[in-house]
């Protein structure tokens, strides 16, 4: 795997293709945060209303994940990536164009849209890459893709800077905004052409039915609306933060009619759910062992991704702000030092997918990374301005490193729970970081950066303990082929033969 890393050929290329597509959805989605300071002082924001902003950047993407791994997993991942890229150009000028909080509520919501790109790469470098090596290729992905968090944060605001000029000598972050989402929606193009959604002979396998999630036990099925109830949840959390009078976004009225919307949302969504697994449910249909999942797997998956990657999203979106105001530094100076944060993805991510290949077992790989998780944030609570800065970063990294190294464990075990809905699960679980970010950033919001520091601390704790009890080791985690494939690969049929991209 890694001896052919670098070359540009076969399915390197396409998980180079697509690391770099999930790198420019994450630019996109991060170009915000390094210049929140920026555009509160230019728009006259409340620093309650700064917070508010950073959780609606987030708030879509946790029905949008589920919504795109449905689509992914009936279109392909060629004309799904490609179709995002193409829309992140509509929220980014809209963040742009804002000029008052109502405009840039809505532009970061639908900015949320496009932070779901992520699940599309895991079906993708699934495809084209063996159980054996799936951490360290969706690490990689992983790993490379979030890197887009670090380069909005080191390079926006230089651009800003540097284009100061053309605005009258201030700080140009709408052109840098503008320019992220026009360069996303030219790859888009570019992404489409040059890619194919499964190697040559080898089909792409979609679900039997579409509308929700199959499900192969009729306690599975009560288990996934519970979690999609969780999802709702974080939508409603939300809202009830808009609704707060120093906001003056939503009345009360208003709050409760989304509840009440997302209330029939969750109806619905069950109701599509139950329509493609009524049969499991009702015991006239029974899966044989070797095609049964546990959806209790998912769920710990869900919450293994609630304190890695919904930490970061937490993370990297106030350490900015928290760097600038704690040791009293200039905006552009905090946000290349808070950068180190997601700088690190470029090997935290794929190491963690690394070791879950070489250690021979994922359950104790990400049992030990979420400990690992917890303990550094713990540490990182304790940080105040008498500390010396270099010390401050060294504690951010050592937390960054196990959050995003357990995001690559995470995505080891992922494809390998059922090929046929790999998107839809992906989706799922990310969503939940995505409700780990809310969340978190919801507490922010309320409190204070220790009392974030420490409640992400605990939650990692108590994930790792049940990681340790009840994650199972996904079978044929280190085979040669996904399970089923081996005899779709030895007789392809004369369409996919002719043309790879048909599939």
């Amino acid at each position: 795997m890694l001896a052919g890393l670098f070359s540009f050929r076969g399915r390197y290329r396409i998980l180079h293709l697509s690391w770099f597509a999930f790198f420019l959805t994450f630019v996109c989605w991060f170009n915000f945060a390094p210049f929140a300071t920026t555009i509160q002082k230019d728009l006259h924001l409340a620093p309650d209303q700064v917070k508010v902003l950073l959780i609606c950047n987030l708030a879509l993407t946790i029905p949008a994940r589920i919504i795109i791994g449905m689509l992914l997993d009936r279109f392909g991942p060629r004309v799904t990536f490609s179709s995002i890229l193409m829309f992140a150009v509509v929220p980014c000028l809209a963040t742009a164009l804002s000029q008052d909080f109502n405009h840039l509520v809505w532009s970061r919501l639908l900015m949320g849209i496009v932070g779901a790109g992520f699940v599309v790469g895991i079906r993708m470098v699934s495809e084209w890459f063996p159980p054996k090596e799936i951490g360290i290729a969706e690490g990689i992905y992983g790993g490379w893709g979030n890197f887009g968090a670090f380069a909005a944060e080191f390079a926006l605001p230089s651009i800003g800077v540097a284009t100061a000029f053309l605005a009258g000598g201030a700080n140009n972050w709408r052109l840098a905004i503008a320019l992220s989402g026009v360069i996303a929606a030219i790859y888009g193009f570019i992404y489409f052409n040059n890619v194919q959604d499964t190697p040559p002979g080898k089909a792409y396998r979609r679900p039997k039915r579409s509308g929700g999630m199959e499900v192969t036990t009729s306690k599975s099925f009560w288990a996934m609306c519970l979690s999609n109830f969780g999802l709702i949840f974080a939508l409603g959390l939300l809202a009830w933060r808009l609704a707060q009078p120093k906001l003056h976004f939503l009345n009360t009225t208003q709050m409760f009619i989304t509840w009440g919307l997302l209330a029939a949302l969750f109806a619905f969504q069950t109701y599509k759910a139950w329509q493609v697994n009524w049969e499991v449910i009702t015991g006239i249909k029974t899966y044989s062992p070797a095609e049964r999942y546990q959806f209790r797997q998912v769920a710990l998956l869900e919450m293994c991704y609630v304190v890695t990657f919904g930490s970061e999203l937490a993370a990297v979106s106030m350490l900015p702000a928290f760097f600038e105001h704690t040791f009293n530094l200039n905006h552009v100076t905090a946000g290349m030092i808070a950068a180190s944060y997601p700088f690190l993805n470029l090997v935290s991510r794929p190491s963690g997918g690394l070791i879950s290949d070489k250690l021979g077992s994922r359950k104790w790989t990400m049992t030990v990374i979420a400990a690992g998780v917890g303990v550094g944030y713990l540490l990182a609570h304790n940080i105040n301005s008498s500390w010396p800065l270099v010390l401050a970063i060294a504690v951010t990294m050592f937390s960054a490193y196990f959050a995003q190294a357990g995001c690559g464990s995470t995505y080891g075990i992922v494809p390998l729970i059922k090929k046929e809905i790999t998107g839809q699960i992906s989706g799922n679980v990310g969503a939940y970081g995505n409700f780990g970010g809310v969340i978190f950033l919801t507490i922010f919001s309320l409190t204070d950066a220790p009392t974030l520091f420490i409640t992400m601390g605990i939650a990692a704790l108590i994930c790792s303990s049940l990681c340790g009890f009840f994650l199972k080791e996904p079978k044929g985690s280190f085979a040669s082929h996904h399970e089923g494939e081996e005899a779709e690969v030895a007789v392809p049929s004369r369409s996919i033969l002719l043309d790879p991209r048909q599939n």
